[in-house]
């Protein structure tokens, strides 16, 4: 099922900082901080360069301990979150950082998901048995910092549909989806899988077979 924000009046934010840092590979950048969340999370956006009204790309990367700090195999977010880093050096735009651990049901959590896909469930099907949400994220903060970075057309990066929706619901013009690469390993092949066959990610499970064979 599709997560779409039914509600079109969501709160204004506002810009609390924007502090410019170097970033590895010698890459400056402005981190953005916001006055307003709701969800007392510290979401954060990364600007690249001076986007342009026409030519802004977007990465909404939901936070991930494991994979975008250590490297964790098990998922394809820290690959993900380099390559947009990578990416928008060359371009302009932004990184919008969401502070939504393990897709938004924390990082313990998480953590006990894992346990239970070693024992054959998914990456979905381990946070039901938790009696937790499959994929409780919510795009509303992506929206807010959006509309309080002045944006309103966008090339979305991203394989997942459901970012795209979230944002066309909220008048959000999405230019062009630009998908990510395919990064798979002996030990993400189950949860690249189920993010296509259940979520309708845009990723080549040909490619994924390939890896198999």
């Amino acid at each position: 099922m599709k997560k779409i924000i039914d509600s079109k009046c969501i709160p204004e934010i506002t810009i609390r900082s924007k502090v410019q840092i170097t970033i590895k590979n010698h890459i400056p950048v402005n981190f953005i901080s916001f006055n307003g969340f709701n969800d007392g999370l510290e979401h954060f956006a990364i600007q690249f360069g001076k986007p342009s009204t026409e030519q802004i790309f977007v990465r909404i990367h939901s936070e991930c301990i494991t994979g975008d700090l250590f490297g964790s195999t098990r998922c394809d977010c820290g690959a993900q979150l380099n390559e947009a880093i990578e990416y928008l050096h060359k371009r302009s735009g932004y990184i919008l950082y969401l502070r939504q651990e393990g897709r938004g049901i924390g990082l313990f959590s998480k953590l006990e998901a894992y346990l239970l896909q070693d024992t054959g469930l998914d990456t979905y099907e381990a946070n039901l048995a938790l009696s937790l949400p499959e994929d409780s994220r919510n795009y509303t903060v992506a929206v807010q910092m959006l509309k309080a970075l002045g944006v309103n057309e966008i090339h979305l990066i991203t394989n997942n549909s459901n970012k795209a929706d979230a944002l066309i619901n909220h008048g959000f013009k999405i230019i062009s989806q630009v998908p990510t690469g395919i990064y798979c390993s002996v030990s993400n092949i189950k949860y690249l899988k189920a993010k296509v066959e259940k979520h309708n990610h845009t990723i080549d499970l040909k490619k994924i077979n390939y890896f198999l064979e």
